[in-house]
């Protein structure tokens, strides 16, 4: 078949670029007769099993094949990983006390719970007036938690609006209570300041008369302050990137993701750091990236972080591999390790340094993994207060959504590239690395603003019951 990809030589299906008439673009076709019972093999791995005798030629998706995993199997540690010669590489940002530096000049409004979202939603429209010099913006951060959860949800949510509030990218930040919320304002200032955040302000909207006057009077005071703020050359070590695909097909894994990873490499090599996460998506690639693993006791951790998430399924009620969605098969996608394997390719192919759990900020230089779900939103949330000051964010069908930090678009294929411009940041079906890491440090430096980043959003992973 022309116009076609044969990823590894072990495969016995190649990728349709251009598609047929029988034969979508983006999906397989069988290289060879596969019988019923078969493996299915495409990045040189198994990605399934035929259901019924496909011929050489044939359209090879869901309606042949069915997954292969086990979900009781079990894993070893074989260490596996390159290495690449140290370069050196810097970026223009805004210097901060705690270590990394920002990529943007923003102030942070977050509410410690949803009951006042509207006082902040009010107060952000208020404050626009003082965005000036250079300040990037003034964002209201709104949810609907912070109060009648209890346990680890409450933990894990006081936790994650820290972590926003801890990352580089924010100037300045003001937490706005309620005044009666399980998550209380003097929990959240005394996280804050054991993390040695000297940056933020604190009220309960319930202590004072007049809240969007209060509050205004604080953002103004931060706005003075980080309006004549100048970027400075900062070394590449303080860069993070996040790692998220969302929307994927059939060219995920042959053009944005496996591009994503070269950009990885790049970074790590920099001494620089990137975070993957969505552990769902690793199900069925999990043992490569436990490979990947600097030691035997990272590998222990990750192990951990994935027979954990696969008990929550189980305990849950819910088959462990439910997946991939409707619209990653519509573009390609067959099976839940198919799709694995094309996402861990935006990690690359360096060392996985750290496993976080959730809400955990980055430690490590290089790649860690990070314990959250697959559902983008959540997920790129996690990434960003785990200390991502950008996320790269791979696409097959295209998604408008940006969580608080820049979330550049990468689009797997020129149709989704071309049809929605207004969403797409760049087109990996060139392959072309060093314009995609042109493209990165343009946005790092300011240089360039991602379509999406007008958009800004948080999510949390809630686990338990809600009163």
């Amino acid at each position: 078949m022309k116009n076609c990809v044969i990823i590894n030589k072990k495969d016995n299906v190649g990728i349709s670029l251009n598609g047929t008439d029988t034969i979508p673009a983006g999906h397989k076709f069988a290289l060879r007769d596969i019988s019923c019972g078969d493996l299915v093999i495409k990045y040189g791995e198994i990605i399934g099993r035929a259901t019924s005798d496909i011929k050489e030629g044939e359209w090879v998706h869901t309606h042949n094949v069915k997954s292969h995993l086990d979900e009781d199997m079990a894993y070893s540690y074989n260490y596996h990983a390159e290495s690449y010669p140290a370069t050196s590489m810097t970026f223009k940002g805004f210097k901060r006390s705690r270590g990394r530096a920002g990529i943007r000049n923003e102030i942070y409004i977050i509410p410690t719970v949803g009951c006042v979202n509207d006082v902040c939603i009010r107060m952000e429209k208020a404050a626009q007036k003082y965005v000036q010099g250079s300040i990037d913006g003034i964002f209201a951060l709104t949810h609907q938690f912070g109060c009648s959860q209890l346990g680890e949800d409450n933990d894990n949510i006081k936790k994650l609006l820290c972590g926003v509030a801890l990352n580089p990218n924010a100037t300045f930040v003001l937490f706005v209570g309620l005044g009666c919320e399980n998550n209380t304002l003097a929990g959240v200032k005394e996280y804050m300041l054991e993390k040695g955040a000297t940056n933020c302000e604190f009220f309960n909207c319930q202590d004072v008369e007049d809240e969007l006057s209060y509050g205004l009077d604080i953002i103004k005071s931060f706005a003075d302050k980080a309006k004549d703020l100048v970027r400075e050359e900062i070394d590449i070590s303080e860069l993070c990137i996040g790692l998220k695909c969302g929307g994927s097909d059939g060219y995920s894994g042959l053009t944005a993701n496996p591009l994503v990873g070269r950009i990885t490499d790049r970074i790590v090599a920099a001494g620089g750091s990137a975070i993957l996460t969505e552990v769902p998506e690793m199900f069925g690639a999990e043992q490569l990236l436990m490979n990947k693993c600097k030691d035997k006791e990272t590998y222990e951790r990750f192990l951990k972080m994935i027979v954990d998430f696969k008990a929550f399924y189980t305990k849950n009620g819910f088959p462990v591999y439910e997946n991939p969605s409707p619209g990653n098969k519509k573009g390609g996608i067959t099976t839940l390790e198919e799709k694995s394997l094309g996402c861990v390719e935006k990690a690359g192919s360096t060392e996985i340094k750290d496993v976080l759990m959730y809400g955990d900020q980055v430690r490590e230089k290089g790649v860690s993994a990070l314990n959250a779900p697959g559902n983008d939103l959540i997920a790129a949330t996690a990434l960003a207060a785990s200390g991502c000051q950008v996320v790269l964010f791979t696409t097959g069908r295209g998604t408008p959504f940006s969580t608080f930090v820049p979330t550049m678009k990468i689009a797997t294929n020129e149709r989704i590239a071309e049809f929605k411009n207004n969403w797409i940041d760049f087109c990996a079906y060139s392959m072309d690395e060093d314009a995609l890491l042109d493209l990165l440090i343009k946005t790092v430096n300011g240089e360039y603003k991602c379509k999406s980043e007008d958009v800004r959003e948080i999510a949390f992973y809630k686990t338990g019951v809600t009163l």
